[in-house]
Order: structure tokens, then C-alpha cells, then sequence
């Protein structure tokens, strides 16, 4: 038989366990959706809003971006099954090739996900050097890092977002010796980013790669300028540009599978760096590429980007002010500082969350939930996520939930 309890499992390992199995056994986790329509899901015979997708600007229901995969599968074929060290369809050179220019970056490498990316390129990068990691980075950073020093970097870990700290770690580093410096762009669940100039700055001081993982922000953020409609910047390319840096020592490394709604990730670097990863990284080496249909969207949703993307991100920006502006009204508490399409709501009491999510539901409201040991505990809460898709009415339903919901459910500000 079986056991149905973790093995060997450590209090946090447990704690995970326990908390996603009382969300499980109340029907708001690992849920199977069972038809979409527009910015709606069906899961059973229930409908619900999706606040919980992370399709931004909304192409993944583009007639435009749909339309374009026919052709690419028929000249290509569903999965043209070569590792990239064997061979790339003309699609990919095609991507890093326009995905460098949007960057303003040397060159672009692609490959299948950020997660394999990670695991490949922070241990190649670091080699037997220092790793210095925000403590509040992403979980699949720290898995790479973690990689890394099983082959034997040294890995440490500064406060998140502090400056101060990581410049101690810095001065403690032998010198001539290769550090790397890894940190989230938009914060995955705050909606917030770091000063990116200053840990650049930084980095520069002491001679140190700074790597950056904006999967959120890729697609949303990006240049500032005169002719923005909005605090999100132009073009949608990334965090560097946001914060006007250069490449000189950064790796950026983002994916389309956010914004864009396809499957594909890449790393943003100088030529040089782009070469060695090519006979370093194992998802080049060994893995197969993405299917046909990805690649095809990713172009198409370049395309796109290009004569409408900054018309679908003043919508997104719009759509999520509303909920925040709405949230400040109601004196609830969001870390967002930023205005950046990520909400997340802390709740008064976190072991209420299962039934937090159980009124959601019944008002018809899907979101991401965000129990404990995921985030700190006086963090348990959800997290919303708009997209360019939502439609006013659907808008209007969610901050009528928010403020059923209210202070004495919610955090208060």
C-alpha cells in the first residue's frame, strides 16, 4: 500500500502538505478546468471568472495569434524533434534575432522553460564561484541555486531587495573570484520590482553578474518615455529597459509564457555568453524543442506586440488600477506599490483561507491562493491576476466580491 504522507518529510515539507490537502479536499486546488470561454472557466458544471491566469495581454484567445499556427505546423510539422545542438527549425534563429532587438539586448538564446534554465545556466554561469541570492527569490532561482552549489559554487543569501546586505556579501567575496548575483524582475507575487540600478550598480562595483528572472514583467513592463500611455512603460521589454540599463553585466532571462501565452523561455546576454551556454546547458544539448504551435504563436505575438501591444497594456494597466484603486477605498492591505497587474491580499486570519476561497467560489470568483509555507504566514491570502481579456462586467464582479469580502476578512492597510 501506498503511504499517503510525505516521506522523510521535513516541518515545512509537512506543513505544505497538510495545507494543500484541506484546500484539496475542499475543491480549491489542483483543480481540472474543464472548458474556457473567453476570461470564464468551467470546472464541473460550474462557471467561474479567471483571475488566477497569468495571460496578460490576453493572446491567448487572439484570433490573430490562433490564426497563425496552421501554417507553421504544416511546414513544420507538429514537433520538429531535434535537440538544438542538432538542429533549430528557422523559427528560432528568427525569435532570438527579433527578441534581441525588442530587448536592446547583445543576443538571445531560447529554450524550453524557465524552470530548465535555471537549473542549467545559473550553474554554468557560477562554476565553482559565489552565488549571492535574493533570500525572497523565486523558488525555481533557488533550486538553480541550490544545483549550483551541490556542484560546488558557495551560496548565500541576502535580505530581499537590501542593497546594504548584499554589498556586505559582496565585500566578503575573494577577490577575482566569479560571483553571481540572482534575483526576481516583477515579484511573482507582490507585484513589485527591486531597484534594478542600484544592484546593477552594484554588480558592476564588484565586478559581478547580476541575473535577473523577469517572467512577469517581460510582456507588461518596459522603456520609459514621452510617448507611453501608461506607468507600464513601452514596448513590453522587460525590467533592463524599464529601469533604461544595459547588458554589460546583466542576464536577463524571461519566457512567452506569460504575457505572450506560449510555451518558451530565453536568456537575454552579451554573443559571447550566448556560445558557452550553448556547449554548457544541457536543455540545448539534450532536450527537444518546444512544439511547432509555440513557436508560431511566439512570432505571431511579436507581430502583435509590435502595432498593438501598448493599446492591450494601457487596458491591462486600466482594468488592474480599478481593482487597486478599489482596494485602497475599501482600506485593504496590498504590498503592490507598483500598479503592475499582480494583486495579492493578505488575510486577517490564515487559517481562513480555506473558507476565503470556499466564498470566492460561491460568488464565482477564481483566484490563486497563497497558503502557508508558499508565502509567510502573516501572508496567507490570494493573489489576483489581471489580464487585458477581462471584461468590464467581470471587473465589476470581482470588487463587488472584495468588498462583501471586507476588513473583517481582508487585511486592513
Amino acid at each position: 500500500m501506498v503511504s499517503t504522507t510525505p516521506v522523510a518529510a521535513s516541518p515545512a515539507a509537512d506543513a505544505a502538505y497538510r495545507s494543500v490537502s484541506a484546500l484539496t479536499r475542499a475543491g480549491l486546488w489542483d483543480q481540472v478546468i474543464d472548458e474556457v470561454d473567453g476570461r470564464r472557466i468551467r470546472i464541473g458544471e460550474r462557471w467561474f471568472v479567471d483571475f488566477a491566469s497569468c495571460n496578460y495581454l490576453g493572446l491567448d484567445l487572439d484570433p490573430e495569434i490562433i490564426d497563425s499556427i496552421d501554417a507553421q505546423v504544416r511546414r513544420w510539422g507538429t514537433h520538429p524533434s531535434w535537440s538544438r545542438m542538432l538542429g533549430s527549425p528557422r523559427l528560432y534563429p528568427m525569435i532570438e534575432e527579433r527578441l534581441a532587438e525588442l530587448l536592446g539586448a547583445p543576443d538571445t538564446l531560447l529554450l524550453p522553460t524557465i524552470s530548465q534554465i535555471h537549473l542549467s545556466v545559473i550553474p554554468a554561469l557560477a562554476g565553482q564561484g559565489h552565488i549571492l541570492m535574493d533570500s525572497r527569490a523565486h523558488r525555481t532561482i533557488y533550486d538553480g541555486c541550490v544545483h549550483a552549489r551541490g556542484l560546488g559554487a558557495t551560496l548565500r543569501r541576502f535580505r530581499t531587495e537590501d542593497a546594504d546586505h548584499l554589498a556586505e556579501l559582496l565585500r566578503e567575496v575573494p577577490p577575482g573570484t566569479p560571483t553571481l548575483v540572482c534575483m526576481d524582475g516583477v515579484n511573482s507575487m507582490t507585484g513589485n520590482t527591486p531597484d534594478l540600478r542600484v544592484f546593477a550598480a552594484l554588480c558592476r562595483e564588484y565586478g559581478a553578474t547580476l541575473y535577473v528572472d523577469d517572467a512577469h514583467g517581460f510582456g507588461v513592463i518596459g522603456e520609459r518615455g514621452p510617448a507611453e500611455q501608461s506607468p507600464y512603460g513601452m514596448r513590453g521589454n522587460a525590467i533592463v529597459r524599464y529601469y533604461g540599463l544595459d547588458y554589460d553585466n546583466v542576464v536577463l532571462v524571461g519566457g512567452f509564457s506569460k504575457a505572450y501565452s506560449s510555451l518558451l523561455a530565453f536568456i537575454a546576454c552579451p554573443t559571447s555568453v550566448k556560445e558557452f551556454l550553448k556547449i554548457t546547458a544541457p536543455p540545448y544539448l539534450y532536450s527537444g524543442p518546444v512544439p511547432t504551435a509555440a513557436l508560431a504563436t511566439v512570432l505571431a505575438g511579436l507581430e502583435v506586440n509590435e502595432r498593438r501591444g501598448d493599446a492591450l497594456r494601457t487596458d491591462l494597466y486600466l482594468k488592474t488600477k480599478r481593482v487597486l484603486d478599489h482596494l485602497q477605498e475599501l482600506d485593504v492591505r496590498t504590498p503592490n506599490a507598483t500598479g503592475f497587474p499582480l494583486v495579492q491580499i493578505p488575510l486577517v486570519d490564515g487559517d481562513e483561507l480555506p473558507a476565503v476561497a470556499t466564498r470566492l467560489l460561491d460568488q464565482g470568483i477564481y483566484v490563486t491562493l497563497a497558503p502557508y509555507p508558499g508565502v509567510p504566514k502573516d501572508e496567507v491570502g490570494f493573489r489576483i491576476q489581471m489580464t487585458a481579456a477581462h471584461t468590464e462586467d467581470q471587473v465589476d464582479a470581482l470588487l463587488k466580491t472584495l468588498t462583501d469580502l471586507g476588513t473583517a476578512v481582508l487585511r486592513r492597510r
